[in-house]
């Protein structure tokens, strides 16, 4: 059974650094209206380093096509742009890495992400995504069953009298004798 339906955003746009700052702002509005807040910074993030090599790598042009989608317990964030080059996470440790300003990229998605990929798409371009996952939603208190639910308070107990008169019981009565 699914617990909760699909949610998806897309949006077209050429790379542009004025253009990056926009799509943060839309993913983050629709994820804090999904209740995803936890995954605003760590989505932004993820889009603006995809975006970016979009900006400084792809050819022949740098539009694109970003796509978000919660599925159940899962959020996917992809871009898709025309160039067909598929991008190589850059493993080097040497002491020059340390201070580098860029080819950061895809390894700052790999430590905020839970999984990432690249889908090539022939020569028409390639799709770089990345997942995380969503937080717990949260427990909700136990709703009492109607037959659990306590009798409504009355006052002092009242025993029945013939002829339908009322009287209260020794047991609840404040008045002596």
């Amino acid at each position: 059974m699914i617990s909760q339906p699909s949610r998806h955003c897309t949006v077209e746009l050429q790379a542009l650094p004025s253009r990056i700052g926009q799509v943060r702002r839309i993913i983050s509005a629709h994820l804090r209206h999904w209740n995803l807040d936890p995954l605003i910074d760590p989505a932004a993030l993820g889009v603006t380093e995809l975006l970016t090599n979009v900006h400084r790598h792809a050819q022949p042009d740098k539009m694109c096509v970003v796509d978000i989608e919660l599925l159940l317990d899962r959020l996917t964030v992809s871009v898709r742009d025309h160039d067909p080059r598929l991008p190589a996470l850059d493993t080097g440790a040497g002491d020059d890495d340390l201070y580098a300003t860029s080819g950061r990229g895809l390894g700052l998605i790999a430590a905020v992400s839970d999984t990432w990929g690249v889908r090539p798409q022939g020569e028409t371009g390639k799709t770089v995504w990345f997942t995380l996952a969503t937080p717990p939603a949260p427990a909700l208190p136990p709703c009492p069953m109607a037959h659990e639910s306590p009798a409504p308070d009355t006052g002092p107990a009242l025993t029945g009298a013939p002829d339908g008169v009322r009287e209260p019981s020794a047991a609840g009565s404040a008045l002596p004798g």
